[in-house]
């Protein structure tokens, strides 16, 4: 496996394009079963979106990738379930679940994979579909939903605002007879930009002001052109990194509206910010200060995804920060890999409580999940020495070249194949 090597100690400047959303561009590609021809732009080389493509072409798409762009032509046969080795690629292969009901009236999936952070029960997307017309039966990991007929509309309330619950009853609702109401919806930017190109399909998808998340039911969907949203939690992400380093760095094709609840959190941490249109310029102070607290909350409220990242920056900090984790139960796990660089954090329960330190050192770590694994490339970039990151492939499920991206920005990391190591002993 590949591994990072990155050398700390260096302000990192310049500027960076933020690519485009993973956690959006993965729920677009399974709607674009249920079209015809999809030419997506804006949607980043990333593990997680071959996986996807994997799926797709085993379900009867052709995918073609030009630069950013992936076009996806549905066809017409394909097969309604999907195998293991496919769908433990990546955790939210259960976002295809109800575009596979929707297109074939039935499917066969085994429960997913990809980072382990504690439950993420289906339930809630399990009940929704029931409450639709889907009969499913659950047996030794596999689900086989069928539905007699077409599915229908249903008025649904979600007990939490699920993100893939919202998705995936939206990808089922799309072709369904009548109309279906989702309250309490996930109100993410990636739901809204779901919603945006099922209605480039010719789908009636409104989102209420409340974020109550209407679909009336078509006979069919036709293909459509669409642009990814850019990724708000690389954008976040980046920005820790120039601020943990002291640096200055200017993001690029991102959006500030989406980061309203993260961005304060760089300022409270004595940074200095400046947005515009489809930019953020972020100024650090040699040192940052503490921050207060952070509570992640569903949005618009503090994002989880960023929780990691934002803790790295604060191990380095003056003062004392405080961390709540009310999405995952197992948000922390980067925890012990950050006290190998020297960081002081402890944690009881869902609460963090880090204590900054004047210098991080280097150590060698392995990345347990996707965010945990940024946020200790964050923490290496500020600390002493040259640090070893193992296990990348975490990373690379979600940003697309990030040590690329660093080094444009005069960060020191390396990526070392196997081989390489293993000659060099």
């Amino acid at each position: 496996m590949d591994e990072y090597l990155v050398t700390g100690g260096r302000a990192l400047s310049g500027e960076v394009q933020v690519h485009g959303a993973k956690n959006s561009a993965l729920p677009i590609l399974a709607a674009a079963l249920l079209g015809e021809e999809t030419v997506l732009h804006n949607c980043p080389r990333l593990t997680d979106v071959e996986a996807a493509c994997n799926i797709l072409e085993y379900l009867g798409c052709s995918t073609r990738r030009e630069g950013q762009t992936i076009v996806i032509r549905a066809g017409e046969g394909g097969d309604y379930s999907i195998p293991d080795r496919l769908m433990s690629e990546m955790r939210s292969s259960i976002v295809f679940l109800g575009a596979v009901i929707s297109r074939f009236g039935r499917a066969v999936v085994s429960m997913p994979g990809g980072c382990e952070l504690g439950p993420r029960p289906i339930d809630i997307h399990l009940d929704c579909l029931r409450k639709m017309g889907v009969e499913i039966r659950e047996d030794h990991g596999h689900l086989d939903c069928r539905v007699a007929g077409r599915l229908h509309g249903a008025r649904l309330t979600l007990p939490f605002p699920s993100v893939g619950a919202t998705e995936n009853v939206m990808l089922a609702a799309v072709l369904a007879q009548g109309e279906t109401q989702i309250h309490n919806a996930a109100r993410e930017p990636e739901i809204a930009d779901l919603a945006d190109f099922l209605t480039a399909c010719g789908a009636k998808v409104r989102i209420t002001p409340e974020g109550t998340v209407l679909i009336q039911g078509v006979a069919a969907l036709h293909g459509a052109e669409h642009r990814v949203i850019p990724d708000r939690i690389a954008a976040a992400t980046y920005l820790c990194a120039a601020a943990v380093t002291g640096g200055r760095v200017r993001l690029t094709q991102v959006r500030p509206d989406h980061l309203t609840a993260v961005l304060p959190v760089f300022e409270e941490a004595g940074c200095r910010l400046q947005t515009g249109a489809g930019e953020i310029l972020l100024e650090a102070p040699p040192r940052l200060e503490r921050v207060r607290m952070v509570r992640t909350m569903p949005y618009p409220g503090f994002c989880t995804d960023a929780q990691s990242p934002v803790m790295a920056m604060a191990c380095g900090a003056r003062g004392t920060s405080i961390f709540v984790e009310t999405i995952f139960e197992s948000r922390y796990k980067q925890v012990d890999e950050l006290a190998r660089m020297g960081a002081r954090i402890k944690v009881e329960g869902r609460v963090a409580v880090v204590e900054g330190v004047e210098k991080l050192h280097s150590a060698s770590m392995r990345c347990t999940d996707l965010r945990g694994g940024a946020s200790l490339v964050v923490a290496a970039l500020a600390a002493e020495g040259t640090s070893a990151i193992r296990e990348i492939r975490h990373i690379d499920r979600g940003y697309e070249d990030l040590d690329r991206h660093l080094r444009s920005i005069g960060g020191e990391i390396i990526r070392r194949q196997r081989e390489e190591r293993e000659r060099q002993g």
